[in-house]
């Protein structure tokens, strides 16, 4: 007899309890999750109550990926996200950031992966032990409580000192629970947003430097304000020209360059899920889901040229991850549920997928 699945809210509440119980010592916990939950979309099971397989160093990439523009400095200090006296994430990033060619290096972590692949690996292994004996390890323990209430996975081999080889024996990975998967998609939209003012209140609390009215933490922390768009930008106007993807109208010098899977919920910044845009329609799009057939025009443009813009100013397309989330995000939307189609314009979802997504 099966498992049966968890209910969406109550996992969401569960996850929210653990973490507002006590106090966090450092981040880590709140990069875990988002990067968990940035995994099952891209890898959504086919049913509601399949388990799936985590492998422990994708979420290193994922976490290595937020953290990758988070230490660079702001307002001219270094952010503490740890009370630890050795930040071993952080570390391990500023590390890789260095043999990549500088801490202030504007290079995506893509860039940066191949501009020094051993670094990359060594930070990978690093990453990958840290959140094995530390934030996946005590995510399902309530603080104070000598034992977990593994709800989201089995964490029984894991503990502060376990090794690599324990890790290998156990592929590598973890496995969510039935339902899990599904349910952590489905509430992305809501759980990430709340992770994002957690995780500020708590970099807040670790630099006392941070007072009240210190402009945009959040905009550092999680990419309002991220890498300079604007190799981007010129590069888009000059092979698809200067308009406005969605609605045609032609763009002034400074227009958006926005992000079609919205940042809310995926963060992917590859050329496969950018495009040009007004300042009307970027503003009234926000992070609304846009409608099947505006993902479909995007997938549909030339592969060939988004290859040939990424080669010129080096920055990953990301074509595959793009399509992957489409479908993880969609498929669990409900039936009729509204997308944004254009400006002030919505129309009902309508599960069936294009074929340039599959």
């Amino acid at each position: 007899m099966g498992v049966d699945a968890p209910e969406p809210l109550w996992l969401g509440q569960r996850v929210v309890a653990i973490l507002e119980t006590g106090l966090r010592t450092a981040t880590y916990k709140l990069a875990t999750l988002m990067a968990l939950i940035e995994h099952c979309i891209e890898n959504m099971p086919e049913r509601t109550d399949d388990v799936l397989s985590v492998p422990i160093p994708d979420l290193a990439h994922r976490v290595l990926e937020i953290y990758w523009q988070q230490v660079r400095p702001f307002d001219g200090h270094d952010l503490r996200q740890s009370t630890q006296p050795r930040a071993r994430i952080l570390i391990a990033t500023n590390a890789l950031r260095e043999a990549a060619g500088g801490t202030h290096t504007g290079a995506s972590l893509d860039i940066a992966r191949l501009r020094a692949s051993v670094a990359y690996r060594n930070a990978i292994n690093e990453i990958t032990l840290c959140l094995a004996q530390q934030p996946l390890h005590r995510l399902q323990k309530l603080p104070g409580s000598s034992t977990s209430d593994p709800f989201l996975y089995d964490d029984s081999f894991l503990h502060d000192q376990v090794s690599r080889s324990t890790l290998r024996a156990h592929g590598d990975a973890i496995e969510l629970k039935p339902g899990v998967a599904h349910g952590l998609a489905r509430l992305a939209g809501l759980l990430k947003p709340a992770l994002e003012i957690m995780w500020v209140d708590d970099v807040r609390r670790m630099n006392k430097f941070l007072y009240e009215k210190v402009p945009d933490v959040a905009g550092h922390l999680f990419g309002r304000e991220r890498t300079a768009l604007t190799a981007v930008r010129e590069s888009f106007k000059e092979v698809f020209g200067p308009h406005c993807f969605y609605c045609g109208t032609h763009l002034p010098v400074n227009n958006p360059v926005d992000h079609v899977l919205p940042w809310s919920l995926v963060g992917i910044d590859g050329l496969a899920n950018l495009v040009l845009a007004c300042a009307r329609c970027n503003g009234d799009k926000s992070g609304a889901l846009p409608a099947v057939s505006i993902v479909d025009r995007v997938l549909e443009r030339d592969r060939d040229i988004l290859e040939q813009v990424a080669s010129e100013i080096q920055w990953p397309t990301q074509h595959d991850r793009v399509v992957a989330a489409a479908l993880g995000i969609y498929r669990v939307q409900p039936a009729g549920v509204p997308t944004w189609s254009a400006y002030r314009q919505t129309e009902r979802l309508d599960i069936s997928f294009p074929p340039s997504w599959t």
